[in-house]
């Protein structure tokens, strides 16, 4: 009986309250400067987040202009069926996902191997400097990124018909209008462009393993390759599973200068480059269909979350430490 009177919360006396009250009060001044410095980034979190949700209507309704959008007559999900039905549009589905799974396993291992090569770099100039050139392709706009690839797949005086088919006497190619190389072609722009700014990550991770475990393993006898494998990739697994868990939250999104800017937006080429951005922004530009193009970006959107918590799910069921929730 004693124990189960304990057990029922005693109801808190004037006293006390006005003691919680001052408590609060206290601890709401004192971090005013920091509630004053939140507001600019939580207004732009809402105008930016938040305020637009009220646009996802569109995917759902046939715009007519002269009604605007929330007069505009609904279709359901009309908009929805026309993507799966569009050959097109599966078509870009497709390589949206398997372009990014590509970029995905290969980025990763690029990544990995260039930030385990700049550890081994042992003089600080040189470091420095490796650092700089692998990250520049990064920071290059894809407007710049485009040029650079036409001066070498230029069908007429580029670097690779002029220089590399000639001395391997090869019969030059139209580039602009095959296909077929486009896959490895923009597979090659990415990681050069990308493996800089990722391996950099990767490097930081690195420089913050206990050297001691390499001194340790070099005293059990551990080759440079035993190391890697039984301390640095172990090192690197939490940065790996978020870095993938990212990635494969976008993986129905794509890089829209990559797939549009990069093979100069060649209508011959859309079988392998078109992406559902790329879908998206032709159909808007050219077909000045909104409705479409919503609909198309709520199911990327919706796709990605549902992929990042399966992928999330997959990983607490592994290594529950590992998982971001």
């Amino acid at each position: 009986m004693s124990t189960m009177q304990s057990a029922v919360k005693a109801p808190m006396t004037d006293l006390e309250k006005q003691r919680r009250k001052a408590k609060r009060k206290k601890l709401f001044i004192q971090f005013l400067p920091l509630y004053i410095m939140l507001i600019p980034g939580l207004v732009y979190l809402i105008l930016n987040n938040y305020l637009p949700m009220a646009g996802l209507v569109i995917a759902f309704k046939k715009i007519d202009y002269s009604k605007g959008i929330f007069a505009s007559p609904w279709v359901g999900f009309k908009n929805f069926t026309y993507l799966f039905n569009n050959p097109d549009a599966l078509k870009a589905m497709r390589n949206t996902v398997l372009y990014n799974l590509t970029f995905i396993i290969l980025g990763n291992i690029m990544a990995i191997t260039v930030a385990i090569a700049l550890d081994t770099v042992k003089k600080k100039f040189l470091k420095n400097f490796s650092q700089v050139i692998i990250l520049l392709p990064y920071l290059l706009s894809t407007v710049i990124v485009s040029y650079i690839v036409y001066a070498f797949l230029n069908p007429t005086n580029g670097f690779m018909n002029n220089t590399i088919l000639k001395a391997f006497d090869v019969a030059k190619i139209k580039w602009y209008n095959e296909p077929k190389y486009w896959p490895y072609i923009l597979t090659i722009v990415y990681l050069w462009m990308s493996t800089g700014y990722s391996s950099i990550l990767y490097y930081s991770t690195i420089i913050g393993i206990d050297k001691s475990l390499y001194e340790a393993a070099v005293t059990d006898g551990a080759t440079t390759w035993d190391q890697i494998v039984h301390v640095t990739l172990p090192g690197l697994k939490y940065t790996i599973i978020t870095l993938v868990l990212l990635a494969v939250g976008r993986i129905c999104f794509s890089d829209f200068g990559l797939f549009y800017q990069i093979p100069q937006h060649s209508g011959l080429l859309y079988e392998t480059t078109q992406t559902i951005d790329t879908f998206v922004y032709r159909a808007l530009l050219e077909l000045n269909d909104v409705g479409r193009s919503s609909a198309a970006g709520f199911l990327q959107s919706i796709l990605g979350f549902i992929l990042v918590f399966l992928a999330n799910m997959l990983v607490s069921k592994i290594d529950k430490q590992s998982a971001l929730f």
